[in-house]
């Protein structure tokens, strides 16, 4: 984008104003320190008649709706016949309401512009047709009780929690605070199994995040998955603790 505009003598401050951007924001696209929006494309190309090379692009940024250390993952979830899934301080991303996928999206450091946050809202709400596609995807839950305390997790998204317990593809347990293996503090774990009866396990970081078909650490993921399952309660017993909070919400 910053040749087209060079070469057409376009300065950054004229793109800037035709796009209703920033000159700081055109100049952190042009940087690659954030993802250009469609929209600043389609008014460069127009600006610097790039004769559609610019919009072009637009379709790779559709490939983009989702973070860069996220995007095999979420590959390999659409291809999904089993997961089970261990969130320690978070609800899982098929589970959000769009209001608490909004909340945490929005809140991130640095911050992202505001096309990005809808797209990422938007791609997130789409992959939840998991729960209910057909033929059905095998889906097991775990719950840390702390995501269930999080300031995000107002009622809404608790009673989701409960409804989405009902469905017959869904197993969703919680791990109460007193029954917690040091395992389960390590951190969240997915474990998927594609089509193809390929595993792949997923652990995600701060900083980093790593889909692994290692057998090694499937088995090490499998492992742990299995034991912090077998400390948390029961599906029924899951459902009743979770309306225990939504009464004192």
């Amino acid at each position: 984008m910053k040749r087209w505009r060079t070469k057409a003598n376009v300065s950054r401050e004229q793109l800037a104003a035709a796009s209703n951007y920033s000159p700081d924001t055109i100049k952190s696209m042009e940087q690659g320190v954030r993802m250009p929006t469609s929209r600043v494309l389609d008014v460069a190309d127009e600006l610097c008649q790039a004769e559609g090379f610019l919009s072009a692009a637009k379709e790779y940024l559709q490939r983009e709706r989702f973070p860069a250390r996220a995007q095999d993952f979420m590959a390999r979830e659409r291809e999904a016949i089993s997961l089970w899934w261990y969130e320690v301080m978070l609800i899982p991303g098929l589970l959000q309401t769009k209001v608490y996928a909004r909340t945490l999206i929005e809140n991130r450091y640095p911050p992202l512009g505001q096309e990005i946050v809808e797209e990422r809202v938007a791609a997130r709400m789409e992959r939840q047709e998991i729960l209910t596609q057909r033929p059905p995807v095998a889906l097991c839950f775990v719950l840390h009780e702390a995501a269930l305390h999080s300031p995000y997790a107002n009622r809404e998204q608790l009673d989701w929690l409960v409804e989405v317990s009902r469905f017959r593809n869904v197993v969703l347990q919680v791990l109460p605070f007193e029954r917690a293996i040091s395992d389960a503090l390590m951190g969240p774990m997915v474990l998927l199994e594609t089509h193809d009866h390929e595993r792949f396990a997923f652990t995600e970081g701060p900083f980093a995040s790593e889909l692994s078909a290692d057998p090694e650490v499937v088995s090490r993921v499998t492992q742990r998955i299995s034991m912090i399952r077998a400390q948390a309660l029961s599906p029924a017993e899951s459902a009743r603790f979770i309306e225990g909070t939504v009464d004192q919400s």
